[in-house]
């Protein structure tokens, strides 16, 4: 996806998030926090780092939870927005209620993740639990091991396995949010709205959220939305001609 925007002279980032690939903590006594609002300040730090007051933006799972957080909350930072799966921002209220069986099904990770076996587990299996995760939520995708790879040597970190136990036991409300985070978290608890140019992308994987009704009156400004078929969760990797083409078009939407 990234040398095809390159290829139309985009300047194109592609950051690890906290606790993947070459991230540090500066401190050993900081808090490897995974909740949402602090990850989406890392991304406003390396752009004022990188002197960029305006991006496009876009991304899928962490990656477009954060895009939609920027663009809500910091929207003269994000020119526009791509984002796969709609509206991700979380709203621990909404976790405390029950889903149906076979949706809470869907997240059986996220409940391993909350007992220590689950902490050793990952820790000893996070190669083969991602690849796992990888074939589950892309079916059809059939990826090469040399492909998974090069992303799986992201999780090799020393945070890693702590940044990603901290994410799903804060998401379900086993864990508070950190103090000085709690007024970024309140607003997003909101659902605040988001007005900045948006293209949100649904694929198979998002089942009968897929037409995009669900999240539609989230979006205020030009918008549309598109259905991939036979795409699974990993859209850019996935189909990286459709997702770098929305990036193009909303950049048009934003001129």
């Amino acid at each position: 996806m990234a040398p095809l925007l390159a290829a139309q002279g985009y300047r194109v980032i592609v950051p690890y998030l906290r606790g993947y690939g070459t991230t540090r903590f500066l401190s050993s006594s900081t808090f490897r926090n995974g909740e949402q609002a602090p990850v989406a300040l890392d991304v406003i730090a390396l752009m004022d780092a990188l002197k960029i007051k305006q991006a496009i933006i876009g991304g899928f799972d962490w990656g477009a939870r954060t895009a939609d957080i920027i663009a809500a909350l910091w929207p003269e930072r994000c020119k526009a927005l791509v984002s796969v799966s709609g509206y991700l921002i979380t709203n621990r209220k909404l976790t405390t209620q029950p889903l149906p069986p076979k949706a809470e099904l869907g997240w059986w990770y996220q409940y391993y993740f909350a007992t220590e076996n689950g902490v050793l587990g990952y820790t000893k299996y996070r190669h083969d639990f991602a690849k796992l995760i990888w074939t589950i939520v892309s079916p059809n995708w059939h990826f090469s091991d040399a492909t998974f790879d090069r992303t799986a040597a992201a999780f090799n970190n020393p945070d890693h396995v702590a940044i990603v136990i901290s994410d799903y036991r804060w998401r379900i409300n086993l864990v508070k949010s950190e103090p000085q985070y709690e007024h970024l978290e309140a607003r997003l608890g909101q659902g605040p709205v988001i007005s900045v140019p948006t293209i949100t992308i649904a694929s198979d994987f998002d089942g009968a959220a897929k037409s995009g009704t669900g999240y539609r009156d989230k979006f205020s400004g030009k918008y549309s939305h598109r259905i991939l078929n036979g795409i699974g969760h990993n859209v850019p990797q996935e189909a990286p001609q459709s997702f770098a083409q929305a990036v193009i078009d909303v950049n048009g939407y934003a001129s």
